[in-house]
């Protein structure tokens, strides 16, 4: 049985962020918001953008969280607090560097592996680190010099198309989250190729 309740996709606000590579997270949500109908409405009180779908017969609440990369957990925290969801009942989707576009996997736990959003939300959520991450792959720049302009910058068209399909395939493979568990979910992502 699927235990996740909250979906989150971490992004930076702001339309010159909308198509950089650090906000696969939130691209992620508004595919599943736009696949189920749902609009995302702004609501300050959880600091960010919030919907909820129905994916068989369970709901899931969305959010995509408004404030700075490097201050999700604020977002994630009003709003889990709010609705008593326990950490481990988070998804968290997020552009993961170590990745190639075309890929994402689902994996539950681990650190933030230098990621301002993730690094945020552990340390809102009392160090508690046991939700599980859904990793889009944008690729490495080579250079750890490079990686903030990387991620802040916009891929050409060819890994876009990549990084969409990724996320569409993510998306489809909620259904069978919802219905089967984590495993099957992530068997058959782990095994998609574009």
């Amino acid at each position: 049985m699927n235990s996740i309740q909250m979906l989150v996709g971490l992004a930076n606000p702001g339309p010159e962020y909308a198509k950089t590579r650090h906000n696969a997270g939130a691209w992620f949500i508004e595919q599943i918001a736009h696949r189920y109908n749902c609009t995302l409405k702004h609501d300050p009180k959880y600091h960010g953008l919030t919907g909820k779908v129905i994916i068989q017969n369970q709901e899931f609440k969305l959010l995509i969280p408004t404030t700075f990369m490097n201050l999700s957990g604020k977002s994630v925290g009003s709003l889990a607090n709010f609705f008593k969801i326990p950490v481990e009942n988070i998804l968290v989707a997020h552009d993961e560097l170590d990745l190639d576009p075309g890929t994402a996997k689902l994996k539950k736990g681990g650190g933030h592996g230098g990621h301002n959003g993730l690094k945020d939300i552990i340390s809102k959520m009392a160090n508690k680190k046991d939700f599980m991450r859904l990793r889009i792959g944008i690729g490495h720049p080579g250079h750890r010099e490079q990686v903030t302009g990387w991620v802040l910058g916009k891929a050409p068209q060819s890994e876009q198309e990549l990084m969409d399909a990724a996320i569409d395939e993510a998306v489809r493979c909620l259904e069978i989250l919802a219905k089967d568990g984590v495993l099957k979910a992530q068997n058959r992502l782990h095994s998609f190729k574009p």
